[in-house]
């Protein structure tokens, strides 16, 4: 991936545990590392292809004067979200906060933080059974479109499968939404268990009827086996009301740990 470096922005900024550093102020030094793909724009000389570094450096430099934190782990933090937000053709940032006046006992020329900050790739699997079942999953994926933390990239058809389990219900409208976030796979979970809630979503019988059902089938190539989050999701390979939306917008998406596409789980499981 291409870079566009703005190296040691100067700003002086309020920002500190101490509460002298608050009032008083001091100097900071902000590099900012936009990760891109410049090569539609080097072959056009298209601006809108890439990012303006000038609105970038900017943008930055009113931002960090503007806020006040604690730490300058927060600024790093903050500023790595708005710039992402606001600059849709950047996929990733490093960000680095330079305190050249920090309050320590050492001879030092500055403390400095650095972090990488960028947008993940997540799968998810969307149902409904009670109600306007179509209504609930449009529902879900306009939750995730007006979300600045979150980007649609594809919706599938919605399908109608039978549902899974010994509890007698009515039918299953199920798809898959492909989207990019800037969510940890912890705090995607929580935005999901918000979005159902508000919904409606009722968690009264295991593999019960539902107004909304959200899950994440994979995000990145991530895997993780926690007592609240598995990723790839558990089963997945079984589930047909899956594979089958999924399939229509990943089909070549392998799974991390069987090494299997996701077209190829489809087939598997048509044939038994």
């Amino acid at each position: 991936m291409d870079i566009i470096k703005i190296e040691n922005i100067e700003v002086f900024a309020n920002h500190g545990v101490l509460k002298e550093e608050n009032i008083l102020g001091q100097k900071f030094w902000v590099s900012v590392y936009l990760y891109l793909n410049t090569r539609k724009a080097g072959s056009s000389d298209d601006l809108s292809f890439s990012v303006d570094y000038n609105r970038v450096a900017l943008m930055t430099e009113k931002f960090v004067t503007k806020n006040t934190f604690n730490l300058i782990e927060t600024v790093a933090e903050k500023l790595a979200e708005m710039l992402l937000i606001n600059f849709r053709t950047v996929e990733k940032v490093k960000i680095e906060i330079k305190k050249p006046w920090a309050p320590v006992k050492v001879h030092t020329n500055s403390i400095s933080v650095i972090i990488e900050r960028g947008w993940s790739c997540a799968f998810l699997s969307v149902g409904s059974n009670i109600g306007d079942k179509k209504g609930y999953l449009d529902f879900a994926v306009e939750e995730f479109e007006e979300n600045d933390f979150c980007k649609v990239e594809r919706v599938s058809d919605f399908i109608v499968t039978q549902p899974v389990g010994d509890v007698k219900q009515a039918d299953f409208l199920n798809g898959c939404i492909e989207i990019k976030t800037l969510y940890s796979p912890f705090e995607l979970l929580e935005f999901i268990n918000k979005v159902e809630n508000m919904a409606g979503r009722e968690r009264i019988v295991h593999w019960g009827p539902r107004t909304l059902d959200i899950d994440i089938i994979f995000y990145d190539d991530a895997i993780i086996s926690e007592d609240n989050l598995i990723i790839p999701h558990i089963e997945m390979e079984n589930r047909f009301f899956v594979l089958k939306p999924l399939s229509q917008i990943a089909p070549f998406k392998k799974h991390p740990v069987f090494g299997l596409s996701v077209k190829e789980m489809l087939t598997r499981l048509s044939q038994r």
